[in-house]
């Protein structure tokens, strides 16, 4: 069962703040942590594993391990992935006609199935106790309506399981706030970042498909695509917010919402 969703930040301000508001955005985060400390295995989706086009992955390599930091900073260690859960929602999914495939690496099974884990899972899993996990990756390639559907499959999935499980969204979102940054100051990343944080605390999320094209292109987002995903698993169970930040102390916006399922 579905017990709670984590939207989570990967930018390295949060693991050392040194301003107020993410200071607050990583007290959020460790309250994340906190709540789902009881679920039995996480289910992350991140932007920055494998990249393809115009399919979604799900991971079934055994062995998840750090590679990739961001920045030089690196977060050792290694996890799990539950492979029965795994290969349940890729199956799923591919049962019902979504453009999924299924990633491994080295050997389908074992010590030597391995797979690499960047910034992208690595900071909002140092937020998290250790738990076996299934990793997901989006794709900006297919449709909204593509998007919300494989999570309504993947919510459908994970209301049948004994398991506790919980979701995390590792997303960020506009990357033109600064002058100084790489891209450069754009006005629609903090248009996209204020709409963002409006649908999230206003109980709007289901407004999200409805968001310009236009905006999510300019804004020079990465957390759109799987907010969506976010959105179909939300549709099978009554969940209320409870906590949610917002900082933006680079180029970058981040924010942090928890969300628990109801009683």
């Amino acid at each position: 069962m579905l017990v709670g969703i984590g939207l989570m930040p990967h930018g390295n301000p949060v693991l050392e703040p040194k301003d107020e508001e993410t200071r607050k955005l990583a007290e959020v985060l460790k309250g994340i942590g906190e709540e789902l400390k009881e679920a039995d295995v996480y289910v992350l989706v991140s932007p920055h594993n494998v990249r393809m086009s115009d399919h979604l992955g799900v991971v079934l390599a055994e062995n998840l391990v750090s590679w990739l930091g961001f920045e030089d900073k690196e977060i050792p260690g290694e996890w799990k992935t539950d492979r029965e859960l795994a290969e349940k929602i890729y199956m799923a999914e591919k049962d019902a006609g979504m453009p999924v495939v299924d990633l491994n690496f080295a050997s389908l099974r074992g010590e030597y199935s391995r797979w690499p884990l960047s910034w992208g899972e690595l900071i909002p899993l140092s937020f998290l106790e250790k738990k076996p996990l299934v990793l997901m990756t989006p794709s900006r390639g297919v449709s909204r309506e593509t998007l919300v559907r494989f999570g309504e499959i993947l919510g459908e999935v994970l209301e049948k399981e004994e398991k506790r499980i919980a979701l995390i969204i590792s997303a960020d979102h506009g990357h033109g706030h600064s002058e100084n940054g790489p891209y450069g100051k754009v006005k629609e990343s903090e248009e996209y970042d204020r709409l963002i944080m409006e649908l999230i605390n206003e109980d709007r999320l289901e407004e999200l498909p409805n968001i310009p094209e236009e905006l999510v292109r300019k804004a020079l987002v990465d957390s759109y695509w799987q907010m969506l995903i976010m959105l179909g698993a939300m549709k099978k169970g009554e969940f209320e917010l409870k906590d949610s930040a917002y900082a933006c102390p680079t180029y970058f916006g981040m924010a942090g919402a928890l969300w628990i399922r109801k009683s």
